[in-house]
C-alpha cells in the first residue's frame, strides 16, 4: 500500500513537471496586436472600427491554449468606416453611457478558462468576457498561426452587458432603426 502511494506521488510529480516544461507563457505585444469590431443595423448597414489592448498573456501547452488573460483599453475605441464629423460623433456616442460607458468602465477583459475542442487548426475555447463590469461566459475560436502569432474570432451579445441603445432586447417597434445585438470581433494577437 505504501509503495503504491509513493509511486502515485512520483508519477504525479513527473506529469506536473512535464506539463510545466512544455508550457509556454507568452506576453502580448500590445503595439502590433489588434482588435477589429463590427456592428450592424437591421437594414444591413455596418460600422466597424478598432480597439487596442492594455495587456495580455497566454499559456500554451503542447500547442494547445490552456489559459489566458487580456485587457482592452476601451478609450482606444475608434470608428474606421467614417471620417470627419461623422467619425467623431459615432466614436463619442459609442463611448457614452448609451453604449459602452467608457468613462465609468475604461477596461474590458477576457479570461480564457478552458479548451473545449480542436477543429482543424482552430481551437474552441471557453472564457469569461467582462464589459461594463458585467461578466458572462463566452465560447470562441483561436488559431495558432505560428509560435508568436494567433488570430481569434468572437461574437458577443451586447444586450447581456447592458448596452441598450436601439436594441431589440430592450425596445419594441424600432423598425429600421434596430441595431443588432451581436458584435463581431476579429483579433490578431502578436506575442513577444
Amino acid at each position: 500500500m505504501k509503495n503504491y502511494s509513493i509511486v502515485s506521488i512520483i508519477t504525479t510529480i513527473l506529469i506536473c513537471t512535464t506539463l510545466s516544461i512544455n508550457a509556454q507563457e507568452k506576453s502580448l505585444n500590445i503595439e502590433s496586436s489588434s482588435i477589429r469590431w463590427y456592428g450592424e443595423e437591421i437594414t444591413g448597414k455596418q460600422h466597424y472600427g478598432d480597439l487596442k489592448f492594455s495587456s495580455g498573456n497566454i499559456e500554451i501547452n503542447n500547442k494547445v491554449v490552456s489559459t489566458g488573460n487580456f485587457v482592452v483599453n476601451m478609450n482606444s475605441l475608434t470608428v474606421e468606416d467614417l471620417s470627419g464629423g461623422g467619425k467623431k460623433r459615432l466614436e463619442g456616442h459609442l463611448r457614452s453611457s448609451a453604449f459602452f460607458g467608457v468613462s465609468d468602465h475604461p477596461q474590458a477583459s477576457l479570461n480564457i478558462t478552458s479548451m473545449v475542442d480542436i477543429d482543424g487548426n482552430s481551437q474552441i475555447l471557453d472564457g469569461e468576457l467582462t464589459i461594463k463590469g458585467i461578466t458572462h461566459p463566452i465560447n470562441f475560436s483561436i488559431t495558432l498561426n505560428s509560435e508568436n502569432n494567433a488570430t481569434a474570432k468572437l461574437v458577443f451579445d451586447r444586450s447581456k452587458y447592458d448596452v441598450r441603445f436601439r436594441s431589440g432586447s430592450f425596445f419594441d417597434q424600432l423598425g429600421d432603426k434596430l441595431i443588432l445585438d451581436d458584435i463581431k470581433l476579429e483579433v490578431v494577437l502578436e506575442f513577444n
